[in-house]
């Protein structure tokens, strides 16, 4: 498999059981429906995919599982996220052990850590393991800004090859091509600054959403990269602006994603606690924005 990324990379749900159990089986199922549905890349146990909530033992079976099922057909960037420098590194090298191709990282979360440790704790990891590092900076999540000054910085690590940028600065992506193009590249992870990013010179988009809608991200992708696409992929992301602006805005990404599986015919359980599942009133909302992206791709 190419250590090369780009295009459309779902942050991958968890599927749960009523009684908030890993369902591995569904798991294998979505992830092959997802490489079906045209993404490019795979990436389980970020936040979407409740890294958080799970014990060590179900992380390695997600990996597993996942790995397993995308059977080399496109590449499997793993969250290796924790709390300590030790742990992050633990669960790289077991990701690398298990055949991932590369691995996404935030910063250590609940410690607040300086630049200057932020640095050593990224230079740590790089040196313990052989495959790309996808950075992953959601100061929302983490508390913890990588600013274009750190990221030029790690940038000149050896594995660190990616940034997917999620502060919702619409002037984060251009900074970081402009001063590390050459050095590290970017993926969109705001969902309303999709299309911007990418215009700006994003190579791809990392997003929950991917698993409710896979084939319309697929498609915007490729109306992006086509060339003279802009008003295509500007009509085509106005369309899809309602159900990402829903999810993204909510406060509820997770819980609003796992619905949105359930409404497109695509089961996977609910969130696992403290998080609850979707409101009927948040669900019904859902159901009419989804209703109406449907209804303009079949061209009613």
């Amino acid at each position: 498999m190419s250590n090369t990324f780009s295009g459309i990379f779902p942050a991958l749900v968890t599927p749960m059981s009523m009684d908030e159990e890993p369902d591995y089986r569904r798991l294998a199922d979505f992830t092959n429906y997802l490489i079906e549905c045209g993404v490019h890349g795979l990436i389980p146990l970020g936040s979407t995919g409740e890294y958080y909530a799970l014990s060590p033992t179900e992380r390695e079976a997600v990996t597993k599982t996942t790995i397993e099922a995308a059977a080399g057909r496109v590449p499997v960037v793993i969250g290796t996220n924790a709390g300590s420098t030790r742990e992050v590194i633990e669960f790289s090298q077991q990701a690398e052990t298990l055949g991932a191709d590369g691995v996404l990282l935030a910063a250590p979360y609940y410690s607040l850590p300086t630049p200057d440790e932020l640095f050593e704790h990224f230079n740590a990891v790089n040196d313990a393991i052989g495959i790309p590092i996808m950075l992953y900076n959601y100061p929302g999540r983490t508390g913890v800004d990588m600013t274009p000054d750190l990221i030029d910085r790690l940038a000149e690590l050896e594995n660190i090859r990616y940034v997917k940028e999620s502060t919702g600065d619409a002037t984060r992506v251009s900074e970081i091509i402009r001063r590390s193009g050459d050095k590290i590249q970017v993926f969109c992870g705001c969902d309303t600054l999709a299309l911007e990013s990418l215009l700006m010179g994003a190579v791809g988009w990392v997003g929950g959403v991917v698993n409710v809608v896979p084939r319309e991200h697929v498609r915007l992708f490729e109306l992006a990269s086509e060339e003279g696409g802009f008003v295509s992929a500007r009509e085509y992301y106005f369309r899809m602006l309602p159900v990402l602006s829903l999810i993204e805005g909510g406060g509820k990404y997770t819980q609003f994603v796992k619905a949105g599986c359930e409404l497109t015919g695509h089961p996977v359980g609910p969130p696992r606690r403290p998080l609850q599942p979707a409101s009927s009133a948040e669900i019904e909302s859902l159901r009419q924005v989804l209703g109406s992206l449907q209804s303009i791709q079949n061209g009613e």
